[in-house]
C-alpha cells in the first residue's frame, strides 16, 4: 500500500496552509473556545472556502462539489482539525449529513438542503441521543406519529451539538412502536424553527456552544421531512455513522498538539531546574504518542481508501475512533503532567501554556470518548463485527 499522498494533493496542502495562515485571525484557538466571535467567523470562513471550491470539493458537481479525489478532501480534513476546525459545525454537513441526503433523499430534498450546505450557508445539528438512549441508540423513545397530514413528533434529545445555532436537525424518531427496536425507526429532516421545538443549553466543561437539550412537543412536520423509507432509519443512521467516524481529522489535531508539547518540553523547566525534554518519562511518552499518531493517520488513510471503492468501513472506522479516543486522553494527561500547576489555567489567562491550555485539552478530550458512539460501543463493533465474537 502506498502511504504517500498524490503529488497534486501535496501541492494543494501547501496552498491550503497559506490560505489558512492568511484567513485565521490571531484570536482563534479552536471551535470550542469561550468566544462569541466563533460562530460568525466559521460561517464567514466557510463561505470563503466555498467560493474557492474547497468546502465540498470531493462532492459530485451536481451537488455543488468539485469531483475532486478523496485525498484532496482528506487534506482539508487534516488541515482544518490541525487549526482547531475553523469550519465549525459545517464538518457534520460535509462528512455525513449531506452524503446521507444524497444517498437516501428525494430530488426535492436534495434541491432544498444540499445547495445551502455546499455554499457554507447553513448549520445542522444531529438529534439522536436521548437521556435513556445514547450508547444504546436503538432504544430511543422520541415518537413520530403519522397524522395523515404529516408527522407529529414528541420526545427529548440530549447532548445535541450546536442546536442553538442550527437551522435544521438530522432527527431520528420511532415511527413503529410495535416493531423490533432497530426496525421501527425513521430519519427526518426537521426545521429547527418548527413550532413545538425548544432548545436549552447544557453547561459543560466541553465548551459554551456545544451541548444542548432539544424538546419536541407536538411538533408537526410534513411527510416530505422523512429521509429514506419509513421505518428504515437505522440503515440511514449506520451509513451516516461510517462517514462521521472517519471524517474527523483527529491525526491532524493531535499532531498539532504534539508539536506544541515538543516545543514546550524543549523550552521549559520542571521544578528541579532541568528541561522537561530531559525527563526520561516525558521523552518516552512523547515518542510513543508520535508513533501512535502516525498509526492513527495511516488507519485513517485505509478507511478513506476503502470508502473510494464503496467497501463498508464500519469496523475500520470503529477502530479509528477508539484509537483516537484513547490518544486524546493520553495527550491531555501528558500535557497536564508537564505543564504543572499552570496546566490548570484557562485559555484567557496570559500565563497559560500550550496554546489554549492543557486543561482545555483535557476537557475537550472527555467528550471524544462519547461522541460519535462511545468507546465501549466501538469496541463491541470491533469484537462482534470484526472478530466474530458472540454478544456478551
Amino acid at each position: 500500500m502506498d502511504f504517500e499522498y498524490p503529488k497534486e494533493a501535496v501541492a494543494f496542502r501547501t496552498e491550503l496552509r497559506a490560505f489558512l495562515d492568511q484567513e485565521i485571525p490571531s484570536w482563534w484557538t479552536n471551535l470550542f473556545a469561550y468566544d462569541d466571535r466563533i460562530m460568525p467567523f466559521t460561517l464567514e470562513f466557510c463561505s470563503k472556502l466555498a467560493a474557492k471550491g474547497w468546502l465540498t470539493m470531493a462532492w459530485p458537481k451536481e451537488y455543488g462539489g468539485g469531483d475532486a479525489d478523496i485525498w484532496h478532501q482528506n487534506v482539508v480534513r487534516e488541515e482544518m482539525w490541525r487549526c482547531g476546525e475553523p469550519r465549525g459545525p459545517q464538518y457534520m454537513n460535509l462528512n455525513y449529513i449531506g452524503p446521507a441526503i444524497m444517498m437516501f433523499g428525494t430530488d426535492e430534498q436534495k434541491e432544498k438542503y444540499i445547495k445551502p450546505m455546499a455554499a457554507g450557508e447553513v448549520i445542522w445539528c444531529q438529534g439522536w441521543s436521548e437521556p435513556d438512549a445514547g450508547s444504546d441508540l436503538a432504544n430511543l423513545r422520541t415518537r413520530a406519529e403519522d397524522t395523515g397530514n404529516g408527522f407529529r413528533i414528541n420526545g427529548q434529545k440530549i447532548w445535541t451539538s450546536y442546536a442553538a445555532h442550527a437551522e435544521h436537525c438530522f432527527l431520528m424518531a420511532r415511527t413503529n412502536p410495535d416493531a423490533p427496536k432497530h426496525k421501527g425507526l425513521s430519519m427526518f429532516l426537521v426545521d429547527m424553527d418548527t413550532p413545538g421545538v425548544t432548545v436549552r443549553p447544557i453547561e459543560s466543561m466541553g465548551g459554551p456552544i456545544e451541548f444542548h437539550e432539544v424538546f419536541f412537543d407536538d411538533a408537526e412536520v410534513p411527510h416530505d421531512a422523512l429521509l429514506g423509507p419509513l421505518d428504515q432509519g437505522w440503515k440511514v443512521a449506520m451509513s451516516a455513522l461510517e462517514g462521521e467516524r472517519a471524517g474527523v481529522g483527529y491525526a491532524g489535531l493531535y499532531g498539532s498538539q504534539l508539536d506544541q508539547l515538543l516545543r514546550f518540553a524543549k523550552e521549559s523547566q520542571d521544578g528541579t531546574g532541568r528541561r522537561v525534554s530531559q525527563r526520561p518519562d516525558a521523552r518516552d511518552r512523547l515518542v510513543r504518542l508520535r508513533a501512535l499518531n502516525r498509526a492513527l493517520r495511516l488507519l485513517m488513510y485505509k478507511v478513506v481508501a476503502n470508502q473510494t471503492v464503496d467497501d463498508s468501513v464500519l469496523v475500520e472506522s470503529a477502530i479509528y475512533k477508539t484509537l483516537a479516543g484513547d490518544m486524546s486522553m493520553q495527550i491531555a494527561h501528558l500535557a497536564m503532567d508537564v505543564a504543572g500547576p499552570r496546566g490548570f489555567l484557562l485559555e484567557q489567562d496570559p500565563m497559560v501554556t500550550l496554546g489554549d491550555g492543557a486543561y482545555t485539552w483535557w476537557t475537550h478530550a472527555l467528550p471524544v470518548q462519547v461522541a460519535v458512539g462511545s468507546s465501549e460501543i466501538q469496541r463491541n463493533i470491533i469484537a462482534q463485527r470484526g472478530l466474530g465474537l458472540p454478544r456478551g
